[in-house]
Parts: C-alpha cells; structure tokens; sequence
C-alpha cells in the first residue's frame, strides 16, 4: 500500500502531466483557412493579422489555396478546413449535397460589377437572349453559375436553351479566347484579366450577385467558437486595412494571381471592402438562388439556407 507520502508525490506527478499535456493541446490547436488566389483571405494570410491575433493562445493558422470555391467547400465539408471564402452559389450546392455540414459565418460587401457574362467584341451576340443555341464556357457551382442561369431565366431562357461547357478559369480563358465557345461567364479578377477585347451581356448587378460570403465547419462554430470570433475579428481588421490601402492591395492581388498589377487594380477599384454579419435579407436571396436550381432539377435537395445561418 502507498504511504500518505507516496500518494502526495503521485498525485502531484498526475497534476503535472495533466498540465502538460494541456499545454502540448493549445500548442497543437491549429486553425485552417482555405481561400482563394484573389479577395480578403489572400490578403489576411499576407498581413499575418489572424496569426498574430492567435500566437498569444497558442494557436497556429494553416493555408490552403483552392482554384474556385466549390472544391474549397468540399474540403471544409470533409473536415479539411475550418473557414474559408466562396461566391454565392457554392455554399448552395454544399448545403444541399451536405445538410449540416457548414454554416455561414458572414459576408462582403456585394460587388455586381465583378462578375459578368462577356463575348468577344467582335461577335454577333449583342444580348443574353442571342446565347441560344451558343456555346458558354462557366465554372460549375460558382457564384458565376448562378448569374448565367439567372440571366438566362431573366431573358425567357434556360440551360437547355444554350450549350454549357462546365470549366474552371485556367481552362475557360483559352477555350473562350480561341473561340471554342462563345461567351464566357466569370468573375474577377480574371473578367479584368482576359487578353481579348469583350463586351459585357449581364453583370452581377442586374441579378443581385456578386456577393462573397465566409463559411465555417459546423464543428468548428460549435466547438471552437472563440477561434471563430478571432477569425472574424481578424476578417474585419483586414477589410478595414484593405479599403485604406488599395494600392498596397493591388499589388499583393497581382503577386498571387500572377496577373498584370494595372489588371488587377481595375478590379480593386470596383471592390468596397467590408465584412458584415448574415442578415435576413441576404438568407432570403440565397434561398431564392437555391430554389431557382432546384426547380432546374440542378440540386440533390433544396437546402433551407436558415439553417445555416445561426447567431454568431
């Protein structure tokens, strides 16, 4: 049997592990951003504003760069991410392929102008009506999906009505600039990065677009929600920087697209940087965007976007 003594040294040598090993779990507590090469998140990760809003908790940040936002939403869904940034469209699709899995934990300042459906402008096409029977380019599940289809209904047309080529950016650009399609629906920076002169058929203005939102793993808001609350708070620290020192932001922009710097200024331009929280309006619209690629027969289900905008 252990004298009084021995169980004293013991039970001190349990409190010391126990400490221990507490400290090794906030030093391993880790947070995972996914973005892409354009918006707030690229500038977040170049600022170090989140790292050092979390070094004091002993919580380190990790980044992971994604092509476009719907294969960055699969990544948060497989529990890959805790956080990133897409358009409007993709955290539809993940709603409804993935009930539960994400929430959303806030969005941009809307910028229509940023996205549009172009043509060459040299073509024959003058309107978004003219698209019947033509080829568009466009990336599945990105918020440019939602203003093709949208612009297309607007106009007395569907997806049956046109030719869709389902392509991310780096494959759409060449494909579009060598004709093999005929109109390109995109969003910046590469709709001010393309080589060729175009003309504008609709942009995200005319169909409530243009709208960058933050999602977060279910897990991640339910589980860690004061590294969420750092997050956001970091989010907002980075817009208010950004919208003081666009030419600073142009140039960072321009080193991670690769794109010309007077390119992407003309897309900075057009940006009113600013975070905001989800309100009523903005699940509305999203709802309205689910319903209408339900009713296309484009969803698993028709998510109920509320359920994913809880009180942060």
């Amino acid at each position: 049997m252990l004298s009084r003594r021995s169980l004293g040294k013991l039970a001190l040598a349990q409190g010391i592990v126990s400490v221990l090993g507490s400290a090794a779990i906030a030093r391993d507590r880790v947070v995972r951003i996914g973005c892409q090469k354009y918006g707030t998140l690229v500038l977040l990760k170049e600022k170090g504003f989140l790292e050092e809003a979390l070094k004091p908790k002993g919580v380190s940040v990790q980044w992971a760069q994604f092509p476009a936002g719907p294969p960055l939403l699969q990544a948060l869904i497989s529990g890959a991410l805790d956080f990133g940034g897409t358009g409007d469209l993709p955290p539809v699709f993940a709603q409804a392929s993935s009930p539960g899995a994400l929430i959303y934990a806030g969005n941009e300042t809307p910028t229509g102008s940023s996205e549009a459906i172009i043509v060459p402008a040299s073509s024959a096409i003058r309107s978004v009506s003219d698209l019947r029977g033509k080829r568009v380019a466009v990336t599945r599940g990105s918020d440019a999906h939602w203003l093709l289809l949208s612009s297309l209904k607007n106009n007395g047309l569907t997806f049956k009505d046109v030719e869709v080529s389902y392509l991310l950016p780096a494959a759409a650009r060449p494909a579009f600039e060598a004709g093999k399609v005929d109109a390109w629906s995109i969003w910046d920076p590469y709709l001010s990065g393309v080589g060729t002169p175009v003309r504008s058929l609709a942009t995200g203005s005319d169909v409530g677009g243009g709208t960058q939102f933050y999602l977060a793993r279910t897990g991640f808001f339910t589980d860690s929600r004061d590294l969420l609350h750092d997050v956001i708070a970091a989010v907002e620290r980075c817009d208010e920087w950004a919208q003081a020192n666009k030419a600073e932001v142009a140039a960072i922009l321009a080193r991670s697209t690769g794109l010309d710097l007077a390119v992407v200024a003309r897309s900075v331009d057009k940006i009113n940087f600013g975070f905001h929280r989800i309100t009523p309006q903005v699940v509305a619209h999203q709802q309205h965007i689910a319903d209408t690629f339900a009713a296309e027969g484009l969803l698993p289900s028709t998510p109920k976007v509320s359920e994913a905008a809880p009180e942060i």
